[in-house]
């Protein structure tokens, strides 16, 4: 097992951590979870080796390793992808290097019989065999599998690294350290560029892992489907649930009420108490038992609350300026990658106030031509961009928008104009993203991938603009903040593109889709339930997953298409019966609705008032009738419920 034992970490004098301590067992698949900006990246650089604290340390079995995948990648390697991926076995590699030296030197030997040849041969066998036992001759098989398992076609395991993006350059890191199998892997935001169909292989392959696993990550089905223990890290301390993410909410609830209870309880009772000390602590015959009560406080153990930290981010995008009617318009764009097309004679036009959801499998081309718009890389074909069109962009990777050596303060202040420019106004902006005074002075390079996101977004607002891109903007955002992302977006008055595969972040941000697959751009009017909808489905995952499944589709036989008829005229008939009973139900409502009417506005009428109070069939009639339009109104509920289902 691995121990973490009494970890302290300060930043500009502060307590990030406060003695953090627990243990990681074999096979423990732990949820580490927070706010951004609690440490949960710094915790996992410490357990790695990556970090040293100030106090305390990690405790790991002697000949065990640990192995960590940051939110941020970047391979420098021209290698190809499965030569990348196999690099992670020195061992391996070592022995398979001595075996091809020494395969070449026999190749120029002709002294068969001597003693030196026999040596080599001899060499040669001990290597051949030392490969065997170590299973090397089986990894290029399994890196393979892990490398389809994680997205990459087989055509892709030849390709250099340098060819693919950071998203697909994190990928190749996962796949590095699932061949490795670490006794403990740590994983920050493992799933934040993977497509779904990756992701559930992900969840399958740890099923089976043979190690510990501990990840960050703000997808809750993820979690809930890999995790069995959760840890909580509140204001630098640890809360250690044995339970799942979703059953955690529920425990820490409890833990949370009970903690309220007994903290206002001990509350009442100093607050009692030194009210009493406050007033006969004067009078002799009572100082003596105030000061006694004094000495008890003093000793007393306080009760610690941990309120939860409901700080958030808040902000919305200056108003845009009037651009032209075309904002972007493509016309023949075609992108390829060596002989590899990735995008192929898109025409596209997009104009002002228009809300574009991109959308579709990984490697489909989204960020792709969002790069295309803003002329990061070459292509062919012609976009144009409109006029008095001013872009603001947020990338799915920082690197080139964020400088990892300057601080905070300084990536503000070095784009700041006008009112901007006054250090008071730069300060309030960074607190209203929840960067503190001792923050501001961090560099970019040590900033969690949460931080990295409010400050590029915060860079958004320094200048008005009529066009905003944003990539995967939710990636490395906690709940409440894509909350209020998606607030500020709803205000925004300009034109909208928005890259993601988060449903519930798009629902009523958007009013077209582009869907990206097999090279070309189809477009779809309406919001992004619309899109699911025309393709009969709920979530993403069913429509990252639906395009194995066209094909099959598109070949019903004979009798599944008998039977979807058959289906439809059931379902025809059904609705229209409930019509007809939804009918009925209204009618008697209305008939109902007038017999009561009638008997209240005799109520009213002085002249026979008296007459009908003293008619006992008559009342006992109304209230009858009372009785029957509110049992009619439930029927006429289920009715209609169940017939809008259907729809």
């Amino acid at each position: 097992m691995v121990s973490v034992n009494n970890v302290c970490v300060q930043f500009s004098g502060n307590d990030l951590f406060k003695g953090i301590s627990f243990v990681v067992n074999e096979k423990d698949r732990i949820g580490l979870v927070g706010k951004n900006g609690v440490g949960k990246s710094t915790l996992m650089k410490i357990m790695a080796g990556q970090q040293v604290p100030e106090s305390g340390g990690i405790t790991i079995p002697e000949g065990k390793s640990v192995g960590y995948l940051s939110q941020d990648i970047h391979i420098n390697s021209d290698k190809s992808i499965l030569e990348e991926t196999l690099s992670v076995l020195q061992d391996v590699n070592a022995i398979q290097e001595e075996i091809d030296s020494v395969t070449k030197e026999l190749e120029s030997r002709t002294d068969y019989e001597s003693i030196a040849y026999i040596s080599l041969i001899t060499k040669l066998t001990d290597a051949h065999e030392t490969l065997n036992n170590s299973g090397g001759d089986k990894l290029e098989g399994e890196a393979e599998k892990i490398l389809k398992g994680l997205g990459f076609p087989p055509s892709d395991f030849t390709r250099p690294v340098s060819e693919f993006s950071g998203g697909w350059q994190m990928r190749v890191e996962l796949a590095k350290l699932l061949l490795q199998m670490p006794y403990l892997l740590l994983l920050d935001e493992p799933t934040n560029h993977l497509d779904i169909e990756s992701i559930m292989w992900l969840e399958n392959f740890f099923q089976s892992y043979p190690g510990a696993i501990m990840m960050v990550s703000h997808d809750r089905m993820f979690l809930d489907n890999v995790t069995n223990r959760t840890i909580e890290i509140v204001f630098g301390k640890t809360h250690d649930y044995k339970v799942s993410y979703s059953k955690y909410f529920q425990l820490r609830e409890e833990r949370l009420e009970q903690q309220r209870a007994t903290f206002e309880n001990q509350q009442k009772m100093i607050a009692s108490k030194e009210k009493f000390i406050e007033r006969f602590k004067a009078k002799n015959s009572k100082a003596k038992q105030a000061q006694s009560m004094l000495k008890q406080l003093d000793k007393i153990e306080r009760v610690e609350f941990d309120e939860l930290d409901t700080s958030t981010i808040q902000f919305r995008f200056p108003q845009a300026p009037r651009s032209g009617d075309l904002v972007i318009g493509g016309a023949a764009v075609t992108k390829k990658y060596g002989d590899s097309v990735i995008l192929e004679d898109l025409d596209f036009k997009i104009v002002r106030g228009e809300r574009i959801a991109f959308v579709g499998q990984n490697g489909q081309g989204k960020s792709t031509l969002v790069k295309l718009i803003n002329k990061e890389v070459e292509f062919t074909g012609n976009i144009t961009i409109g006029h008095n069109v001013e872009i603001g962009y947020y990338a799915q990777i920082q690197d080139k928008t964020l400088d990892e050596n300057r601080t905070v303060l300084e990536t503000i202040e070095d784009v700041a104009t006008g009112d901007w420019s006054k250090n008071h106004k730069i300060r309030g902006l960074l607190g209203a993203f929840l960067f503190g005074k001792e923050d501001i002075e961090k560099k970019v390079k040590v900033l969690s991938g949460g931080e990295r996101a409010r400050l590029a977004i915060a860079k958004l607002l320094l200048k008005p603009y009529n066009l905003l891109i944003l990539d995967e903007p939710t990636n490395h955002l906690d709940i409440a903040s894509k909350e209020v992302l998606k607030n500020a977006l709803r205000l925004f008055d300009g034109t909208l593109i928005l890259v993601s595969h988060d449903r519930e972040f798009l629902q009523g941000l958007t009013d077209r889709t582009f869907e990206f697959k097999n090279k070309k751009v189809k477009e779809h009017i309406g919001e992004i339930s619309e899109f699911l909808n025309h393709h009969e489905l709920q979530t993403f995952r069913q429509f990252e997953l639906s395009g194995k499944k066209e094909e099959k589709s598109a070949k019903k036989s004979d009798s599944s298409q008998k039977t979807e008829f058959l289906d439809k005229k059931s379902t025809e008939k059904l609705l229209k019966k409930l019509n007809s009973r939804i009918t009925k139900s209204e009618k008697k409502i209305s008939q109902l609705e007038v017999k009561i009417e009638e008997f209240e506005l005799s109520l009213k009428d002085s002249s026979s008032y008296q007459k009908v109070i003293n008619d006992k069939e008559a009342y006992s009639a109304y209230e009858q009738n009372k009785q029957a339009l509110e049992q009619e109104m439930e029927r006429w509920e289920n009715l209609s419920t169940e017939l809008d289902k259907i729809n």
